[in-house]
């Protein structure tokens, strides 16, 4: 029995001895963090991606060769601060602007886009043509027409474009002869019939008649096209979807973040441990620890740059997300922005009524969106609004 006490006794030595000697192979205990580290550096960044609603970046190399139509830059400009904030969430219809530009450059007045990168969940709202009308040339400035009406037909037979079996009207209206500049034609019903039916994307037509319904000469008016002309006035298609992750209320959004906080999480002013030489709490200087600052709105930047997504993300180049620190002490005023519920937890924590209920937490009772203008895989500009991605506001909860 001594004996085995003893040899039990050297295995527990040899075992303690081990555990406490470093290794003097160093790779052995740096790869693996390494590679623990990159691990989670990819998945983060996977959940980053979901939160973008995104499997993978978009295969773009850089947009430094390509710049975004200005359209697009304007509308971002309109919708969203420097940061990306949303300035107003009714300016936009629905959360997504893709744009796409004519894939056929073709002499005649006929344009294809190729819609393969909307997903199936988004519902179209509204779809438009954008066509940049080119001043006339300066032999017919005096051509007696001053109106013409400009026609939009869907293509239903390539084979039939001239009869009315071969295409359908989608959008009519008059514009002066004379004038230069884009012009917006709503061509929704097309796009509908396309994304229900991809096969069914022949493209759209173009005609231009006087007031009689006589076809007129192209010259008298003239659209840019893709291949002749400055990319800057490229025909192109905007369409104006809602992918259906849009959060109806502010307030349901918010209900949704306090019930992820279900389970036994500490609260934020309890996170921090005492570490070696740390006073207790009761003799902690309230100026030198934040986490017994009361609560309060701090900065947390995000910097798309330093994540790697700066060759596709053309604005905003990151924005501040902020976070919520502090503690909530009894009493809590209104300055803490607490709920009822909140108070009522305070109140119960301070008269130690019930065990193992702590003190209400700092959390966004606040929260706004931002906006990204990037492109995507076949090099389409795509302005998309993100809700829930800014706290505007901090209180205890």
């Amino acid at each position: 029995m001594m004996l085995f006490t003893a040899v039990v006794f050297f295995l527990v030595s040899l075992l303690r001895l081990s555990n406490s000697r470093p290794s003097l192979d160093y790779s052995e205990n740096r790869f693996p963090m390494e590679n623990d580290s990159e691990e989670v550096r990819l998945a983060a960044i996977k959940r980053l991606l979901e939160v973008f609603g995104m499997e993978d970046p978009p295969a773009f190399p850089g947009r430094g060769h390509k710049q975004p139509p200005q359209y697009m830059l304007d509308l971002y400009n309109t919708v969203a601060d420097v940061d990306g904030v949303t300035k107003n969430p009714t300016l936009l219809e629905g959360n997504t602007v893709r744009s796409f530009f004519d894939k056929l450059h073709s002499q005649q007045v006929e344009f294809m886009f190729n819609l393969s990168t909307v997903t199936r969940n988004e519902k179209v709202l509204t779809a438009e043509l954008h066509l940049f009308k080119l001043r006339p040339k300066a032999s017919l400035i005096f051509n007696r027409h001053h109106f013409c009406q400009i026609s939009v037909y869907q293509l239903l037979d390539n084979t039939k474009m001239n009869v009315s079996q071969g295409k359908k009207l989608v959008s009519s209206r008059l514009i002066p002869v004379h004038s230069n500049g884009w012009e917006v034609f709503t061509i929704t019903q097309a796009v509908r019939a396309w994304m229900t039916d991809e096969h069914s994307n022949l493209g759209l037509l173009v005609t231009v008649q006087t007031l009689a319904g006589i076809q007129l000469d192209m010259g008298t008016v003239r659209f840019a096209s893709g291949q002749k002309h400055h990319h800057s006035k490229q025909p192109m298609l905007v369409l104006f979807t809602d992918d259906g992750r849009r959060v109806t209320s502010p307030e349901g959004a918010l209900k949704g973040s306090d019930d992820s906080q279900d389970g036994p999480k500490l609260p934020l002013n309890r996170l921090t441990l005492p570490g070696p030489g740390h006073r207790s709490a009761r003799s902690i200087d309230y100026d030198e620890d934040p986490d017994r600052k009361p609560c309060q709105k701090l900065p947390l930047y995000v910097d798309f740059e330093e994540i790697g997504w700066s060759g596709w993300i053309v604005s905003p180049r990151g924005y501040n997300a902020y976070h919520c620190k502090g503690s909530c002490p009894f009493p809590l005023g209104q300055n803490m922005r607490p709920t009822n519920h909140a108070t009522v937890q305070s109140i119960i924590n301070a008269l130690k009524l019930t065990k193992g209920i702590e003190t209400p937490c700092c959390v966004p009772d606040k929260l706004f969106s931002i906006n990204l203008l990037y492109f995507d895989d076949d090099e389409n500009v795509v302005l998309k609004q993100y809700d829930d991605m800014v706290a505007g506001s901090c209180g205890c909860h």
